[in-house]
């Protein structure tokens, strides 16, 4: 437990990375595992990931990432996006998983499946699932900073690019998606001012209250 307590002290939204340095195909299929396995409501994972290791695609990314430069400075970059449109075909299609991973019919799922398109497809308005689905990612970008920092990997999360040219870009409109996130990988510059700087969190007795 200290281990773990002591990495994520460690860690740090870093500014400025090693471009000499790269993650072995083995961390990033590590990091691309964290993301698949984070939790979601109802396990219905309403989300979609890119891992951008090629130099290129990142390059044209800059300018409407608001020439952030951890985007083409990491390793890798990640790109966290959500369902948009979240219907009754999404409920079907993580129904017919469930059936396959734990071989038994669709049709003994059918009480799950009437369940969550009531409280979800039918119970929200539009905008309302697509709120879900974007607050259902961000759990998901939680477990790859928490993967990351047990493992000494530097990451970045970030916003401040511009949503829809990045979602276009990368084609996950044609699938169903917008682009919610960013979280850039890799190692950090040693000379990084930020690296050095005490973490500033609130005490534990400001942001938690026991019962």
């Amino acid at each position: 437990m200290n281990t773990y307590i002591d990495n994520l002290n460690w860690r740090y939204a870093t500014k400025q990375f090693d471009t000499t340095k790269k993650l072995t195909p083995e961390q990033l299929d590590m990091l691309c595992e964290s993301l698949r396995l984070a939790p979601s409501s109802s396990g219905l994972q309403p989300w979609k990931f890119y891992c951008i290791t090629d130099e290129q695609t990142r390059r044209e990314l800059l300018p409407i990432s608001d020439e952030q430069k951890q985007v083409v400075d990491a390793s890798a970059l990640f790109v966290i996006a959500s369902r948009v449109g979240f219907d009754e075909t999404d409920v079907d299609r993580y129904i017919a998983r469930v059936a396959e991973v734990r071989g038994v019919s669709v049709e003994s799922l059918a009480g799950f499946r009437e369940s969550r398109i009531a409280d979800i497809v039918q119970g929200m308005s539009k905008d309302e699932r697509d709120s879900w689905c974007a607050r259902q990612s961000y759990i998901a970008l939680g477990f790859l900073l928490s993967c990351a920092a047990q493992h000494s990997i530097d990451a970045c999360p970030m916003e401040g690019f511009d949503a829809q040219k990045v979602t276009e870009y990368l084609g996950a409109d044609r699938d169903g998606y917008m682009v919610r996130a960013y979280c850039a990988v890799g190692y950090r510059l040693e000379t990084d001012p930020l690296a050095a700087k005490p973490k500033v969190r609130f005490t534990l007795d400001q942001v938690v209250k026991k019962i």
